[in-house]
């Protein structure tokens, strides 16, 4: 993992993106449609980033091939906590870059932080975690 906000906010959209592969195989009709949308979101952040950061210096890291999974992910109980866990931790991220940006650059970090926030409390509710919300994502 590296240091700049922004490359470590784009390790994070390919992880992302990865794990919604992995939670959609298990997912079944409206969460399975929900993962789609939420891995379509994760990539156009990332091609943003991908974009932003080839033009401001050198090439991106590309996504690796894998990625290593926090649990087993074997039915649909564990497919749903991998979304939520796949949320907070991009969303843990996002928060994380907020302080060392301003202007566009800081807005993008907040939007992608509020939707990932956001998209966390929907699968804790499809999930049936309680609480919901959480009071810093």
């Amino acid at each position: 993992m590296t240091d700049d906000p922004l490359s470590t906010a784009l390790a994070a959209e390919h992880a992302a993106i990865f794990g919604y592969g992995v939670a959609g195989a298990r997912l079944e009709a409206a969460a399975w449609q929900a993962a789609r949308v939420a891995e379509a979101a994760h990539r156009v952040r990332r091609d943003a980033l991908l974009a932003r950061l080839a033009s401001t210096g050198p090439t991106p890291a590309p996504a690796e091939p894998a990625y290593a999974l926090p649990f087993p992910v074997t039915d649909v109980p564990s497919a749903l906590k991998l979304a939520v866990h796949l949320e907070e931790r991009t969303a843990a991220v996002w928060r994380h870059a907020l302080g060392g940006t301003d202007g566009d650059l800081r807005t993008m970090a907040l939007d992608a932080l509020v939707d990932c926030a956001v998209r966390a409390t929907r699968w804790r509710v499809a999930a049936g975690i309680t609480p919901s919300t959480v009071a810093l994502p």
